[in-house]
């Protein structure tokens, strides 16, 4: 077996994916998809994969993780997991330890990505060279961009943490949510709707303001069954709301970044409402800024396909040297 140079992860509130790579250049191999809550520590979920294919912990390790990384110690929002990246590294015995946001990961791979890995979902043409946005609901909502100076190509990522910024919301019901949620949550960021958790809180929130019955549900996966499998109308309305909070929070997006380039949907929830999602309210929601609707209409949004593991391919550009965080 070729000796790994490389170990690449992808680290969520609920997932790792993990590959490895034997030169810069080379392709992700390998991949497989662990359960973080079925490891005590990432060193653990490292480790276990490293043993199941037999081979040592290779000399450069590189992760994307859904979390902020400002400092040595970083601990996850939407997990139990906290570690020392010199720690880590010393634990491992690796020679280089790279850590970065998921999203800024996952932004340095959008240049790379085919047309068979993206899904459109409305707009018009993209314009070379202009801002990218980035954003994606699964455990927690991603938030990032690419901006292109002049004489890049690849691009720049934008490193933030735009999942937590205040719900925006439009509607009478919305704010009747809101209002179910702010008890529970106090400050309700984007985040806390739109998001596969948030989609959770969104039904039994809808339970509440309708006075409808429904059923008890404790996983987004409850939710898009009732919905998409038996056309349950609450489970329907939740879902759209999501949908419709996604459209909003994507326009807002594209209206800071100026981001004719387009805006990219990715994350683990929107792939699974398959075709559902192009009748949703995203689209409306997204172009529904007032005197800048033309503008946002001529915007294309995309919906990464997760099979692809874009954002491994970010973090290998990033141990590249690639795409510094701006």
């Amino acid at each position: 077996m070729v000796t790994p140079l490389r170990l690449l992860a992808d680290i969520g509130g609920t997932n790792i994916r993990l590959a490895w790579q034997a030169a810069a250049g080379e392709p992700p191999r390998d991949t497989r998809v662990l359960q973080c809550a079925d490891h005590a520590t990432v060193e653990g979920a490292i480790r276990c994969y490293l043993d199941a294919l037999g081979v040592p912990v290779p000399p450069e390790v590189g992760m994307g993780i859904a979390n902020p990384v400002t400092g040595d110690v970083v601990r996850m929002t939407n997990h139990h997991w906290s570690f020392s990246q010199a720690g880590l590294r010393e634990a491992l015995g690796c020679r280089r330890l790279l850590v970065i946001n998921d999203f800024t990961a996952l932004a340095l791979a959008l240049p790379l990505l085919t047309a068979a890995q993206l899904h459109p979902a409305g707009g018009g043409t993209a314009v070379p060279g202009a801002a990218i946005g980035l954003l994606g609901p699964g455990t927690g909502l991603g938030v990032s961009g690419l901006v292109f100076p002049p004489g890049s190509d690849l691009g720049v990522p934008l490193a933030g943490e735009g999942g937590h910024v205040s719900l925006p919301v439009h509607t009478a019901l919305e704010f009747a949510v809101l209002q179910v949620l702010q008890r529970r949550y106090g400050h309700v960021s984007a985040e806390r709707a739109v998001s596969g958790p948030g989609l959770v809180d969104l039904y039994h929130a809808l339970r509440e303001v309708e006075g409808q019955g429904g059923v008890e549900v404790s996983a987004p996966a409850e939710v898009t069954a009732l919905a998409l499998q038996q056309g349950d109308p609450l489970a329907l309305q939740a879902l759209d709301l999501l949908c419709g909070f996604l459209g909003s929070v994507a326009g807002n997006l594209a209206l800071t970044l100026g981001a004719r380039g387009g805006v990219y949907i990715g994350g683990g929830l929107v792939p699974r409402l398959g075709s559902w999602f192009a009748q949703s309210s995203f689209r409306e929601r997204f172009e529904a800024k007032g005197r800048f609707r033309e503008y946002l209409a001529s915007i294309p949004c995309w919906v990464i396909d997760p099979t692809a593991t874009p954002a491994l391919q970010g973090v290998a550009r990033a141990l590249d040297g690639l795409g510094d965080p701006a």
